[in-house]
Protein backbone atom coordinates (compact mmCIF):
# COMPACT_ATOMS: atom_id res chain seq x y z
CA UNK A 1 0.00 0.00 0.00
CA UNK A 2 1.57 3.39 -1.23
CA UNK A 3 1.33 6.34 1.15
CA UNK A 4 -1.45 8.20 -0.87
CA UNK A 5 -3.45 5.52 -0.56
CA UNK A 6 -2.95 5.05 3.35
CA UNK A 7 -3.39 8.83 3.83
CA UNK A 8 -6.85 8.25 1.82
CA UNK A 9 -8.24 5.63 4.12
CA UNK A 10 -6.85 7.13 7.24
CA UNK A 11 -8.86 10.37 6.39
CA UNK A 12 -11.92 8.38 5.77
CA UNK A 13 -11.60 6.64 9.12
CA UNK A 14 -10.89 10.10 11.32
CA UNK A 15 -14.09 11.89 8.65
CA UNK A 16 -16.39 7.92 10.14
CA UNK A 17 -15.33 8.84 13.75
CA UNK A 18 -17.36 12.27 13.65
CA UNK A 19 -20.11 12.33 16.14
CA UNK A 20 -22.49 13.88 13.11
CA UNK A 21 -21.74 10.93 11.29
CA UNK A 22 -21.61 8.34 13.59
CA UNK A 23 -25.22 9.66 14.39
CA UNK A 24 -26.50 9.31 10.99
CA UNK A 25 -25.04 6.04 10.61
CA UNK A 26 -27.05 5.26 13.55
CA UNK A 27 -30.27 7.00 12.43
CA UNK A 28 -29.84 4.78 9.13
CA UNK A 29 -29.17 1.69 11.41
CA UNK A 30 -32.42 1.94 13.49
CA UNK A 31 -34.59 2.71 10.28
CA UNK A 32 -33.07 -0.53 8.42
CA UNK A 33 -33.78 -2.86 11.68
CA UNK A 34 -37.02 -3.83 11.32
CA UNK A 35 -36.11 -4.89 7.97
CA UNK A 36 -33.62 -7.35 9.33
CA UNK A 37 -34.73 -7.71 12.77
CA UNK A 38 -35.99 -11.24 14.45
CA UNK A 39 -39.68 -12.20 12.77
CA UNK A 40 -42.48 -12.13 15.23
CA UNK A 41 -42.10 -15.58 16.89
CA UNK A 42 -38.43 -15.97 17.16
CA UNK A 43 -37.22 -16.95 20.42
CA UNK A 44 -34.47 -14.17 19.79
CA UNK A 45 -36.56 -11.31 19.53
CA UNK A 46 -36.79 -8.36 21.68
CA UNK A 47 -39.72 -8.10 23.35
CA UNK A 48 -42.62 -5.63 22.33
CA UNK A 49 -41.30 -2.73 24.92
CA UNK A 50 -37.79 -3.14 24.39
CA UNK A 51 -35.75 -0.62 22.37
CA UNK A 52 -33.52 -2.28 19.80
CA UNK A 53 -30.79 0.89 19.34
CA UNK A 54 -30.09 3.67 22.50
CA UNK A 55 -29.11 6.17 19.98
CA UNK A 56 -27.39 9.84 21.39
CA UNK A 57 -26.95 12.50 18.53
CA UNK A 58 -23.43 12.97 19.75
CA UNK A 59 -21.07 10.47 22.00
CA UNK A 60 -20.93 12.38 25.55
CA UNK A 61 -17.25 13.23 26.94
CA UNK A 62 -16.02 10.29 29.46
CA UNK A 63 -16.38 10.64 32.33
CA UNK A 64 -13.62 12.30 34.80
CA UNK A 65 -11.10 8.80 35.72
CA UNK A 66 -12.56 7.57 32.59
CA UNK A 67 -11.34 6.20 29.65
CA UNK A 68 -12.89 5.80 26.12
CA UNK A 69 -13.52 2.45 25.26
CA UNK A 70 -14.87 1.61 28.71
CA UNK A 71 -18.77 0.44 28.45
CA UNK A 72 -20.73 2.72 31.06
CA UNK A 73 -23.79 1.43 33.06
CA UNK A 74 -27.19 2.37 30.77
CA UNK A 75 -29.72 4.76 32.98
CA UNK A 76 -32.83 2.65 33.57
CA UNK A 77 -35.39 4.31 31.48
CA UNK A 78 -37.90 6.72 32.55
CA UNK A 79 -41.63 5.22 33.68
CA UNK A 80 -44.90 6.58 32.40
CA UNK A 81 -47.86 4.94 33.44
CA UNK A 82 -51.60 5.84 33.49
CA UNK A 83 -54.22 4.04 35.52
CA UNK A 84 -56.64 4.22 38.20
CA UNK A 85 -54.04 5.94 40.38
CA UNK A 86 -53.61 8.49 37.80
CA UNK A 87 -51.25 9.42 35.46
CA UNK A 88 -47.23 9.35 36.64
CA UNK A 89 -43.75 9.98 35.30
CA UNK A 90 -41.10 8.04 37.35
CA UNK A 91 -37.16 8.02 36.84
CA UNK A 92 -35.60 4.98 35.99
CA UNK A 93 -34.06 4.90 39.27
CA UNK A 94 -37.43 6.40 41.41
CA UNK A 95 -35.79 10.01 42.60
CA UNK A 96 -37.95 11.83 40.89
CA UNK A 97 -41.79 11.49 40.22
CA UNK A 98 -44.67 13.52 38.84
CA UNK A 99 -48.11 11.84 40.08
CA UNK A 100 -51.63 13.73 38.02
CA UNK A 101 -54.71 13.33 39.14
CA UNK A 102 -58.21 14.71 39.26
CA UNK A 103 -60.84 14.76 42.92
CA UNK A 104 -64.68 15.88 40.89
CA UNK A 105 -67.30 16.17 43.23
CA UNK A 106 -70.74 16.88 41.42
CA UNK A 107 -73.56 17.37 44.14
CA UNK A 108 -77.30 17.66 44.65
CA UNK A 109 -78.72 18.73 47.55
CA UNK A 110 -82.21 19.37 48.35
CA UNK A 111 -84.19 19.92 51.31
CA UNK A 112 -87.49 17.88 52.21
CA UNK A 113 -90.32 19.73 53.71
CA UNK A 114 -88.49 22.90 53.81
CA UNK A 115 -91.44 25.27 54.29
CA UNK A 116 -90.20 28.43 54.91
CA UNK A 117 -87.29 28.12 52.49
CA UNK A 118 -84.49 28.54 54.49
CA UNK A 119 -82.14 26.40 52.05
CA UNK A 120 -81.93 26.73 48.46
CA UNK A 121 -82.30 23.31 46.20
CA UNK A 122 -79.43 23.21 43.98
CA UNK A 123 -77.11 21.08 42.14
CA UNK A 124 -73.41 22.37 42.67
CA UNK A 125 -69.61 21.54 42.12
CA UNK A 126 -68.32 21.08 45.21
CA UNK A 127 -64.84 20.27 44.54
CA UNK A 128 -63.15 20.40 41.49
CA UNK A 129 -59.78 19.37 42.20
CA UNK A 130 -56.81 18.56 39.88
CA UNK A 131 -53.39 18.09 41.76
CA UNK A 132 -49.60 17.22 41.50
CA UNK A 133 -47.58 15.56 44.00
CA UNK A 134 -43.97 14.95 43.11
CA UNK A 135 -40.72 13.75 44.98
CA UNK A 136 -37.44 14.89 43.34
CA UNK A 137 -34.22 14.02 44.38
CA UNK A 138 -35.91 11.02 46.27
CA UNK A 139 -35.48 13.18 49.74
CA UNK A 140 -38.40 16.03 48.89
CA UNK A 141 -41.62 15.79 47.97
CA UNK A 142 -44.36 17.73 47.06
CA UNK A 143 -47.77 18.13 46.70
CA UNK A 144 -49.99 21.11 44.85
CA UNK A 145 -54.16 21.22 45.01
CA UNK A 146 -55.87 23.80 43.80
CA UNK A 147 -59.76 23.96 43.86
CA UNK A 148 -61.87 25.60 41.06
CA UNK A 149 -65.15 24.63 42.70
CA UNK A 150 -67.72 27.60 42.74
CA UNK A 151 -66.06 29.27 39.63
CA UNK A 152 -62.56 30.67 42.05
CA UNK A 153 -59.59 29.33 42.42
CA UNK A 154 -58.62 28.40 45.78
CA UNK A 155 -55.06 26.71 47.03
CA UNK A 156 -56.24 24.16 48.92
CA UNK A 157 -52.87 22.72 49.55
CA UNK A 158 -49.36 23.66 48.79
CA UNK A 159 -46.71 22.06 50.70
CA UNK A 160 -43.28 21.08 50.51
CA UNK A 161 -41.94 17.78 52.77
CA UNK A 162 -38.23 17.14 53.40
CA UNK A 163 -37.89 13.40 54.32
CA UNK A 164 -35.12 12.74 57.13
CA UNK A 165 -36.27 8.88 57.19
CA UNK A 166 -39.93 7.36 57.49
CA UNK A 167 -39.90 8.50 61.65
CA UNK A 168 -39.21 12.07 60.72
CA UNK A 169 -39.62 14.38 58.13
CA UNK A 170 -40.32 18.30 57.79
CA UNK A 171 -43.32 20.01 56.16
CA UNK A 172 -43.50 23.39 54.93
CA UNK A 173 -45.87 25.85 53.72
CA UNK A 174 -50.23 25.48 53.26
CA UNK A 175 -51.50 22.14 54.46
CA UNK A 176 -54.61 20.29 57.03
CA UNK A 177 -53.51 21.47 60.48
CA UNK A 178 -52.72 18.20 62.84
CA UNK A 179 -55.95 18.00 64.97
CA UNK A 180 -59.25 16.50 63.58
CA UNK A 181 -59.72 13.08 62.87
CA UNK A 182 -62.65 13.09 59.81
CA UNK A 183 -61.06 16.26 58.93
CA UNK A 184 -57.85 14.88 58.59
CA UNK A 185 -59.33 11.96 55.91
CA UNK A 186 -59.04 12.69 52.53
CA UNK A 187 -62.21 14.32 51.16
CA UNK A 188 -62.21 11.17 48.74
CA UNK A 189 -62.67 8.76 50.88
CA UNK A 190 -65.44 10.17 53.35
CA UNK A 191 -67.77 8.04 54.74
CA UNK A 192 -70.73 10.61 54.31
CA UNK A 193 -71.47 13.84 52.00
CA UNK A 194 -69.69 15.83 54.63
CA UNK A 195 -68.56 15.55 57.53
CA UNK A 196 -69.75 16.10 60.79
CA UNK A 197 -69.95 18.51 63.38
CA UNK A 198 -66.59 18.22 65.25
CA UNK A 199 -64.97 19.65 61.82
CA UNK A 200 -67.14 22.95 62.43
CA UNK A 201 -64.55 23.31 65.29
CA UNK A 202 -61.19 21.61 64.56
CA UNK A 203 -59.31 23.92 62.46
CA UNK A 204 -58.82 23.27 58.75
CA UNK A 205 -56.00 24.40 56.46
CA UNK A 206 -53.02 26.83 57.78
CA UNK A 207 -49.62 27.66 56.73
CA UNK A 208 -46.73 27.03 58.77
CA UNK A 209 -43.85 24.63 59.25
CA UNK A 210 -44.78 21.05 60.94
CA UNK A 211 -42.73 17.79 62.14
CA UNK A 212 -44.21 14.33 61.39
CA UNK A 213 -43.68 10.85 60.96
CA UNK A 214 -44.32 7.13 61.84
CA UNK A 215 -42.68 5.56 64.84
CA UNK A 216 -42.49 1.78 64.96
CA UNK A 217 -43.96 0.43 61.58
CA UNK A 218 -46.99 2.82 62.29
CA UNK A 219 -47.70 2.09 66.26
CA UNK A 220 -47.20 5.64 67.15
CA UNK A 221 -48.01 8.22 64.48
CA UNK A 222 -47.08 12.15 65.70
CA UNK A 223 -47.47 15.38 63.94
CA UNK A 224 -46.71 19.20 65.74
CA UNK A 225 -46.66 22.04 64.02
CA UNK A 226 -46.47 26.13 64.67
CA UNK A 227 -49.13 27.53 62.56
CA UNK A 228 -50.44 31.12 61.44
CA UNK A 229 -54.03 30.29 63.57
CA UNK A 230 -57.28 30.28 62.21
CA UNK A 231 -60.77 30.47 63.06
CA UNK A 232 -62.90 27.16 64.31
CA UNK A 233 -63.48 25.29 61.09
CA UNK A 234 -61.53 27.89 59.19
CA UNK A 235 -58.73 28.02 56.79
CA UNK A 236 -56.74 31.19 55.95
CA UNK A 237 -53.96 32.10 53.36
CA UNK A 238 -52.93 35.59 55.15
CA UNK A 239 -52.24 35.55 58.60
CA UNK A 240 -52.88 39.44 60.64
CA UNK A 241 -50.98 38.91 63.53
CA UNK A 242 -47.66 38.21 64.89
CA UNK A 243 -49.02 35.39 67.40
CA UNK A 244 -48.69 31.54 65.86
CA UNK A 245 -50.53 29.17 66.70
CA UNK A 246 -49.20 25.66 68.08
CA UNK A 247 -50.73 22.29 67.19
CA UNK A 248 -50.16 18.75 68.04
CA UNK A 249 -51.72 15.48 67.56
CA UNK A 250 -50.69 11.60 68.84
CA UNK A 251 -51.95 8.58 67.40
CA UNK A 252 -51.25 5.11 68.83
CA UNK A 253 -52.19 2.00 67.16
CA UNK A 254 -51.65 -0.61 70.12
CA UNK A 255 -52.50 -3.73 68.21
CA UNK A 256 -50.97 -2.82 64.55
CA UNK A 257 -47.84 -5.07 64.78
CA UNK A 258 -49.54 -8.35 66.40
CA UNK A 259 -50.90 -10.21 63.21
CA UNK A 260 -54.41 -11.22 62.46
CA UNK A 261 -56.00 -9.90 65.67
CA UNK A 262 -59.18 -8.05 65.29
CA UNK A 263 -58.14 -5.06 67.03
CA UNK A 264 -55.43 -4.77 64.91
CA UNK A 265 -57.25 -2.06 62.88
CA UNK A 266 -57.82 -0.05 66.19
CA UNK A 267 -56.58 3.36 67.20
CA UNK A 268 -56.59 6.32 69.76
CA UNK A 269 -55.31 9.62 69.03
CA UNK A 270 -55.55 12.77 70.84
CA UNK A 271 -55.05 16.23 69.80
CA UNK A 272 -54.91 19.54 71.23
CA UNK A 273 -53.48 23.19 70.05
CA UNK A 274 -53.57 26.39 71.92
CA UNK A 275 -52.51 29.99 70.41
CA UNK A 276 -52.98 33.81 71.25
CA UNK A 277 -55.13 35.27 68.50
CA UNK A 278 -56.31 39.65 68.76
CA UNK A 279 -58.95 40.76 66.13
CA UNK A 280 -59.30 38.10 64.24
CA UNK A 281 -62.93 36.19 62.55
CA UNK A 282 -65.36 33.87 64.69
CA UNK A 283 -66.96 30.88 63.13
CA UNK A 284 -70.61 30.93 61.76
CA UNK A 285 -71.66 27.01 62.39
CA UNK A 286 -74.00 25.57 59.63
CA UNK A 287 -75.58 22.47 59.60
CA UNK A 288 -73.78 19.34 58.07
CA UNK A 289 -75.66 18.35 54.39
CA UNK A 290 -77.48 21.41 53.48
CA UNK A 291 -74.87 23.51 55.24
CA UNK A 292 -77.34 25.93 56.38
CA UNK A 293 -75.98 28.57 58.92
CA UNK A 294 -77.84 28.26 62.62
CA UNK A 295 -75.48 30.04 64.75
CA UNK A 296 -73.22 33.25 64.43
CA UNK A 297 -71.89 35.95 66.15
CA UNK A 298 -72.42 39.97 65.47
CA UNK A 299 -69.69 42.34 66.12
CA UNK A 300 -67.22 40.07 67.97
CA UNK A 301 -63.74 39.44 67.51
CA UNK A 302 -60.91 36.66 69.05
CA UNK A 303 -59.52 38.60 72.15
CA UNK A 304 -57.00 36.36 73.94
CA UNK A 305 -55.45 32.86 74.30
CA UNK A 306 -57.58 30.10 72.14
CA UNK A 307 -57.47 26.66 73.68
CA UNK A 308 -58.62 23.11 71.78
CA UNK A 309 -58.33 19.53 72.68
CA UNK A 310 -60.16 16.57 71.16
CA UNK A 311 -59.73 12.77 72.08
CA UNK A 312 -60.37 10.29 69.38
CA UNK A 313 -60.95 7.03 68.40
CA UNK A 314 -61.23 4.58 65.30
CA UNK A 315 -61.23 0.93 64.71
CA UNK A 316 -61.52 -1.35 61.36
CA UNK A 317 -62.03 -4.78 61.00
CA UNK A 318 -62.75 -6.40 57.60
CA UNK A 319 -66.17 -5.09 56.42
CA UNK A 320 -67.02 -2.95 59.89
CA UNK A 321 -65.38 1.05 59.99
CA UNK A 322 -66.24 3.24 63.08
CA UNK A 323 -64.61 6.14 64.69
CA UNK A 324 -65.49 8.97 67.38
CA UNK A 325 -64.79 12.27 67.79
CA UNK A 326 -64.89 14.74 70.24
CA UNK A 327 -63.69 18.39 70.33
CA UNK A 328 -63.90 21.22 73.19
CA UNK A 329 -62.98 24.65 71.98
CA UNK A 330 -62.34 27.75 74.47
CA UNK A 331 -62.21 31.01 72.54
CA UNK A 332 -61.55 34.98 74.72
CA UNK A 333 -64.95 36.73 72.83
CA UNK A 334 -64.68 40.29 73.11
CA UNK A 335 -67.60 42.89 71.69
CA UNK A 336 -66.98 46.46 72.30
CA UNK A 337 -66.73 46.26 76.72
CA UNK A 338 -68.13 43.35 76.89
CA UNK A 339 -65.26 40.15 77.06
CA UNK A 340 -66.01 36.00 77.89
CA UNK A 341 -64.14 33.09 77.57
CA UNK A 342 -67.01 31.23 74.99
CA UNK A 343 -66.48 27.47 75.25
CA UNK A 344 -68.09 25.04 72.11
CA UNK A 345 -68.44 21.35 72.39
CA UNK A 346 -69.27 18.62 69.17
CA UNK A 347 -69.23 15.12 69.04
CA UNK A 348 -69.63 12.40 66.55
CA UNK A 349 -70.27 8.65 66.62
CA UNK A 350 -70.40 6.94 62.81
CA UNK A 351 -70.40 3.09 62.09
CA UNK A 352 -70.23 1.41 58.38
CA UNK A 353 -70.24 -1.77 56.95
CA UNK A 354 -69.55 -3.17 53.42
CA UNK A 355 -72.31 -5.14 52.42
CA UNK A 356 -70.47 -7.01 49.61
CA UNK A 357 -67.63 -8.26 51.71
CA UNK A 358 -63.94 -6.03 50.99
CA UNK A 359 -62.53 -4.22 53.69
CA UNK A 360 -63.94 -0.87 55.08
CA UNK A 361 -60.54 1.36 54.90
CA UNK A 362 -60.00 4.78 55.96
CA UNK A 363 -59.75 5.86 52.73
CA UNK A 364 -62.95 4.50 51.61
CA UNK A 365 -63.45 0.90 49.67
CA UNK A 366 -61.65 -1.23 46.63
CA UNK A 367 -64.39 -3.28 45.07
CA UNK A 368 -63.65 -7.10 44.23
CA UNK A 369 -65.58 -6.75 40.86
CA UNK A 370 -65.90 -3.25 39.32
CA UNK A 371 -69.77 -2.66 37.80
CA UNK A 372 -70.28 -3.79 34.22
CA UNK A 373 -73.65 -3.98 32.74
CA UNK A 374 -74.41 -7.15 31.68
CA UNK A 375 -71.43 -8.77 33.47
CA UNK A 376 -72.45 -9.36 36.57
CA UNK A 377 -70.16 -6.96 38.17
CA UNK A 378 -71.78 -4.62 40.61
CA UNK A 379 -68.67 -2.50 42.29
CA UNK A 380 -68.86 -2.54 46.35
CA UNK A 381 -72.16 -1.15 48.15
CA UNK A 382 -71.50 0.02 51.76
CA UNK A 383 -74.38 1.48 54.41
CA UNK A 384 -73.43 3.55 57.37
CA UNK A 385 -74.69 5.88 59.91
CA UNK A 386 -74.10 8.30 62.34
CA UNK A 387 -74.89 10.59 65.36
CA UNK A 388 -73.23 13.75 65.64
CA UNK A 389 -74.27 17.48 67.78
CA UNK A 390 -73.02 20.71 68.42
CA UNK A 391 -73.50 23.04 71.32
CA UNK A 392 -72.67 26.69 71.98
CA UNK A 393 -71.97 27.95 75.14
CA UNK A 394 -74.89 29.67 76.69
CA UNK A 395 -73.08 33.24 77.57
CA UNK A 396 -72.52 33.84 73.77
CA UNK A 397 -76.47 34.51 73.58
CA UNK A 398 -76.86 35.96 77.22
CA UNK A 399 -73.77 38.21 76.78
CA UNK A 400 -74.82 39.59 73.52
CA UNK A 401 -72.31 38.41 71.37
CA UNK A 402 -74.76 35.92 69.21
CA UNK A 403 -76.26 37.48 66.62
CA UNK A 404 -80.12 37.48 66.50
CA UNK A 405 -82.06 34.08 65.85
CA UNK A 406 -78.80 32.48 66.78
CA UNK A 407 -79.66 29.06 67.91
CA UNK A 408 -77.26 27.43 70.36
CA UNK A 409 -77.64 23.01 69.75
CA UNK A 410 -78.22 21.50 66.65
CA UNK A 411 -78.56 17.48 67.21
CA UNK A 412 -78.49 15.48 63.56
CA UNK A 413 -78.93 11.75 62.72
CA UNK A 414 -77.50 10.46 59.54
CA UNK A 415 -78.23 7.58 57.27
CA UNK A 416 -75.92 6.86 53.92
CA UNK A 417 -75.58 4.37 50.93
CA UNK A 418 -71.46 4.46 49.20
CA UNK A 419 -71.75 2.34 45.86
CA UNK A 420 -67.89 2.26 44.77
CA UNK A 421 -69.02 1.31 40.99
CA UNK A 422 -64.97 1.41 40.10
CA UNK A 423 -61.66 2.49 42.19
CA UNK A 424 -62.41 5.50 40.44
CA UNK A 425 -66.31 6.18 40.46
CA UNK A 426 -68.43 6.53 43.23
CA UNK A 427 -71.94 7.46 44.42
CA UNK A 428 -73.29 8.69 47.67
CA UNK A 429 -76.73 8.75 49.10
CA UNK A 430 -77.60 10.73 52.46
CA UNK A 431 -80.47 11.44 54.40
CA UNK A 432 -80.22 13.28 57.43
CA UNK A 433 -82.56 15.05 59.98
CA UNK A 434 -81.29 17.90 61.86
CA UNK A 435 -83.17 19.09 65.16
CA UNK A 436 -82.43 22.67 67.01
CA UNK A 437 -82.92 23.37 70.65
CA UNK A 438 -82.71 26.66 72.48
CA UNK A 439 -83.73 26.82 76.33
CA UNK A 440 -81.63 30.15 76.60
CA UNK A 441 -83.93 32.38 74.71
CA UNK A 442 -86.85 30.14 73.83
CA UNK A 443 -85.94 30.94 70.28
CA UNK A 444 -88.16 27.89 68.02
CA UNK A 445 -86.78 26.13 64.84
CA UNK A 446 -87.84 23.25 62.73
CA UNK A 447 -85.91 20.51 62.45
CA UNK A 448 -84.26 20.35 58.91
CA UNK A 449 -84.35 17.29 56.59
CA UNK A 450 -82.46 16.41 54.16
CA UNK A 451 -81.82 14.35 50.87
CA UNK A 452 -78.50 14.74 48.93
CA UNK A 453 -76.24 12.49 46.32
CA UNK A 454 -72.77 12.93 45.05
CA UNK A 455 -71.33 11.69 41.96
CA UNK A 456 -67.22 10.98 42.75
CA UNK A 457 -64.52 11.07 40.73
CA UNK A 458 -61.20 10.33 41.98
CA UNK A 459 -57.93 8.95 40.52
Amino acid sequence: MDSRTWQTQAGNRSVLNAPRVRAAAAAALLLAAPAFGAAPGDADAPAANTPILHLATESPAPAAGVSEGVPQETPAPTRVSAGQDGFAIESGNGDFRLQIGLLLHADGRFAIDDDDERVTDTFALKRVRPYLRGRFSRRFEFFLNPDFAGGTLVVQDAYVDTVFTQAFRIRAGKAKTPFGLERLQSASGMLFFNRAFPTSLAPNRDLGIQLLGDLRGGLVSYAVGVLNGVTDGGSADVDTGDSKDVAGRLVVRPFTRQGATPLRGLGLAFAGSAGRQTGGALPTFRTSLLEAPFFSYAGATVDGVRHRYSPQVFYYHRSFGALAEWVHTETPVRRDAIREDIAHDAWQVAASWVLTGENATESGVRPRSEFAFGNGGVGALQIAARYHALKVDPRALTSGLAAPGAIPRADAWTVGLNWYLTRNVRYTFNVERTTFDDDVTGTSRRAENAFVFRTQVNF
